[in-house]
């Protein structure tokens, strides 16, 4: 299911910078990976157990860092796109 969102949301993305091609919107999706957040202190024991153990010896990134990517991808000249940048810690391997 997650596999078919990502697919969904980037094709619906896509679909619309071709749309606003004519308004001048540039639309681009970013797509994180681990993110140290504090949201995960609200699963469940067990939930968050699992998430711990396969993030182990993963150093997750910071919201700092996607605000890194976002800026860059905000502050291109009108002349270049940035359609997708996935933002991968750099241990992670999925």
């Amino acid at each position: 299911m997650y596999g078919l969102t990502k697919v969904g949301l980037n094709a619906f993305t896509e679909s619309l910078r071709q749309e606003l091609l004519g308004e001048h919107v540039r639309v681009s999706v970013v797509e994180p990976g681990t993110v140290d957040t504090e949201p995960v202190n609200h699963l469940s024991d067990t939930t968050r157990d699992v998430a711990r153990r396969q993030f182990d010896g993963v150093e997750a990134l910071r919201p700092e860092d996607l605000a890194d990517a976002i800026s860059y991808i905000v502050t291109r000249e009108r002349r270049v796109a940035v359609n997708e940048m996935p933002v991968r810690a750099g241990d992670q391997t999925w």
